[in-house]
């Protein structure tokens, strides 16, 4: 049966976290504009350092998260760049995402994400998972992550 609610009534337009990162990918562009004349290792330099910022501005156990996920991306994909994406940590190889880190914080959601985008290789027959959430990271976790971060980039 048809909704009777007029289309404006559906929508209710973007949350505050929405435009929030809208916002932040509008500056995070601006600031790679800005960087054009800088060279290459400048550019990635200035870049992981943006990402860093980021990750020092989050609470606590986030915080803990995505450094950890930082140095384990680093370590098993060197030829990802971190980058900002959407105002989250992000991996990207020829300027295209392949995973990022979402503090809980971001959406005000229960737990932080480790994401994978469609440039990831994973597929696995029919259906994969593509996020997975995060409370917490042990050896077994830290090692699952490097095995994906690597199979993404394979």
């Amino acid at each position: 049966m048809p909704s009777t609610k007029s289309s404006t009534e559906e929508y209710s337009g973007f949350t505050a976290e929405e435009r929030a990162a809208m916002k932040e990918h509008a500056q995070e562009q601006k600031k790679t504009a800005a960087r054009r004349g800088a060279s290459k290792a400048e550019k990635e330099a200035a870049a992981e350092q943006d990402v860093l910022a980021k990750i020092a501005e989050m609470p606590e156990a986030d915080r803990v998260l995505a450094e950890r996920i930082h140095e384990i991306i680093k370590a098993a994909a060197p030829d990802l760049a971190p980058r900002l994406w959407y105002g989250m940590p992000a991996y990207a190889r020829d300027g295209k995402v392949v995973c990022h880190f979402q503090s809980a914080e971001k959406f005000k959601s229960r737990y932080a994400t480790l994401g994978f985008s469609d440039q990831a290789a994973l597929d696995d027959g029919a259906m994969w998972p593509t996020a997975f959430a995060l409370k917490e990271l042990t050896a077994a976790d830290e090692q699952l992550v490097s095995a994906l971060v690597k199979k993404a980039c394979a």
